[in-house]
């Protein structure tokens, strides 16, 4: 079967992305409730959720390796007392072909890290459940906001570092 173009521009290239594996590459989960012997449904935790990610290309061909970073610290509203700590440093590997170079970057920072995110909210809300405190369940993540953001104080970095003009 032949098919017609009618003078349209050949399709770009299919993008493929799969997920080779996932991993837990640091865990740490710091109970200072348990600590001082305090019971945990004796404080009402405020969250503070920390997110960063990092991407790098593998030395096999098309593969790339990208970590979703998080801390979460929690402390009791009533007094400011800490209440857990926990860090967790999520990676997967992925095979990607069809991705124009120019939008690899924010590829690899924005829609990988959205695969990872159901797993990564699952480990978070598991530890901290398993630590003796309601499950924390993370909010869905803007990872579109949280590279824009980035841009801009990296962009903003480099203004502040760039010598003065002088007329």
């Amino acid at each position: 079967m032949t098919q017609q173009t009618n003078g349209a521009a050949p399709e770009a290239p299919q993008m493929k992305m799969s997920i080779l594996a996932q991993f837990v590459r640091d865990m740490s989960f710091e109970n200072a409730v348990a600590l001082k012997g305090l019971q945990s449904n004796d404080v009402q935790p405020e969250m503070q959720v920390q997110v960063s990610l990092d991407a790098r290309k593998r030395s096999v061909e098309h593969q790339f390796e990208v970590m979703v970073k998080l801390k979460i610290t929690a402390t009791n509203k009533a007094n400011n007392t800490p209440l857990y700590l926990l860090e967790v440093d999520y990676g997967g590997i992925f095979h990607i072909e069809g991705v124009p170079e120019e939008q690899m970057h924010p590829f690899l920072l924005i829609e990988c890290p959205r695969q990872l995110f159901p797993y990564v909210r699952r480990i978070v809300s598991d530890v901290t459940r398993d630590g003796g405190f309601p499950p924390f369940n993370l909010e869905p993540i803007d990872f579109v906001a949280l590279y824009r953001a980035e841009l801009a104080r990296r962009a903003e970095l480099q203004a502040a570092e760039a010598p003065a003009h002088v007329s």
